[in-house]
């Protein structure tokens, strides 16, 4: 247990520490668990055993072979029911994280170095981002802490008309970016064009996602105008100008909708994401530390903007990791029960088998006599449990706005996989009996 703790607590994610005073009550624990649990599976055989008549054992009257108990083909429904739920989900679930791994975003978030608190620069912001776009193997670099894989999020009120009707309100996300912010972060402009340092009045534009321009019913929004309360009354009403449109990206998680958001060009030095061309990351870093460290006895800290986007579905990928832990173990199980289940219907028609390849019978249709009844089961077990998975599977696909639909071929591998090892598992045994000499089942008779 103790040795397991680790994985345990790199596949969760959580950090769980056993004590002593853990250990004092949970050994016990584990230990009746065991004492239960092994009472519970010696009873059934136990009891079973002790029922039987002594004369209709003797005489060969007891029901023989796979169909004597209702309880056994039970259990092999149920077990392979969780595995072929199990294998659809997991199957799902990666289906969907690749979904979120290669979807266009509408930004390039790859090659991207985020160097976080920048705003520790205080007035030497500006002048650590100027140093480090001339470093060679810099393309572009922008300072600001908006950024589409955070948590920052601004919120302004704009109105289509001056006098600020509330009919008319907009309430859009409102980032602070610079002139460099959506070349560097790879977005695309599809009316109008970007802000330049090289137009003092962009310090009253604005860019606007096409959600915006469709909220704010503008078939062509440059060049259009809208009111801005800067105290918070209708005394003092700003006036910008909408310059150009960008194409949607998702600022939010895949789990919600591409909502309205307004650029305004203004100061903000959260942090400074820089787009990189470099086979030696390592010596880069090492570069903007040396400026960093020259300008702020700050700590330097940085990350890597895929890795930040990958962090906001780090519960998705323990779900996927999990899944196929449970998987693995479900599937093992039920073919190790089936396995059990096999060979004993085997020995139970030791003597029939014999007849049967007395009397001409070949090892193919013996094979497919004792594989029959198995088969079966599992068959139902994927009638039960396809529909019940597909169903789940969609609840669980309703949290993201964006997400694949279930295809007919993840249930019909589901189904397909867990027949494949339920075929394997019994013939194993049912080839083993096929090919037993006759002479040595029926010499007692």
């Amino acid at each position: 247990m103790l040795l397991l703790l680790p994985l345990f607590n790199q596949v969760s994610g959580k950090e769980l520490v056993v004590g002593a005073q853990t250990l004092a009550w949970l050994l016990p624990a584990l230990l009746l668990i065991v004492l239960v649990v092994g009472f519970a599976a010696g009873s059934y055989p136990a009891f079973f055993l002790s029922a039987f008549q002594p004369i209709n054992v003797l005489s060969g009257k007891l029901a023989g072979g796979f169909k004597g108990s209702m309880l056994r083909s039970v259990l092999v429904v149920f077990q392979f029911s969780i595995s072929i739920f199990l294998i659809i989900g997991t199957i799902v679930i990666y289906n969907q994280l690749n979904y979120i791994q290669t979807k266009n975003l509408g930004y390039n978030r790859n090659q991207v170095l985020v160097i976080n608190n920048a705003f520790e620069l205080g007035s030497h912001a500006k002048t650590f981002k100027n140093e480090v776009k001339q470093l060679q193997d810099v393309v572009n670099a922008t300072l600001t802490g908006y950024l589409p894989t955070g948590k920052n999020r601004g919120t302004s009120i704009f109105y289509k008309e001056a006098a600020g009707d509330q009919k008319t309100a907009l309430f859009p996300q409102s980032w602070r970016v610079d002139a460099d912010y959506i070349s560097t972060l790879g977005m695309k402009i599809s009316a109008g064009r970007d802000f330049s340092t090289s137009m003092p009045t962009d310090s009253t534009g604005l860019v606007i996602n096409e959600t915006a321009a469709k909220f704010l019913g503008f078939s062509n929004p440059v060049n259009k105008t809208l009111y801005r309360n800067m105290d918070g009354t209708r005394d003092h009403v700003k006036a910008y100008h909408i310059i150009g449109v960008v194409k949607d990206f998702n600022f939010n998680s895949l789990r919600e909708n591409i909502s309205p958001m307004i650029f305004l060009m203004d100061e903000d030095s959260g942090n400074l994401s820089i787009r990189v061309n470099t086979t030696n990351l390592p010596a880069l870093i090492d570069q903007i530390k040396t400026k960093w460290q020259g300008m702020t006895q700050s700590q330097f800290s940085y990350s890597f903007m895929d890795q930040d986007f990958d962090a906001n579905y780090r519960a998705e990928q323990r779900t996927g990791t999990i899944s196929i832990i449970f998987t693995v173990l479900a599937i093992s199980i039920a073919s190790l029960g089936l396995f059990g289940l096999a060979a004993y219907a085997a020995e139970q028609r030791t003597k029939e088998i014999g007849i049967r390849k007395v009397l001409g019978a070949s090892v193919s249709a013996i094979v497919n006599t004792l594989s029959r009844d198995f088969i079966k089961l599992v068959l139902i077990s994927i009638a039960i449990t396809t529909p019940l998975a597909w169903y789940l599977m969609n609840k669980w696909l309703q949290d993201f706005a964006y997400r694949i639909s279930i295809q007919w071929w993840v249930l019909v591998l589901a189904g397909a996989g867990a027949m494949l090892i339920a075929i394997v598992t019994v013939s194993f045994q049912s080839i083993k009996a096929a090919l037993a000499n006759p002479v040595n089942s029926l010499k007692n008779e």
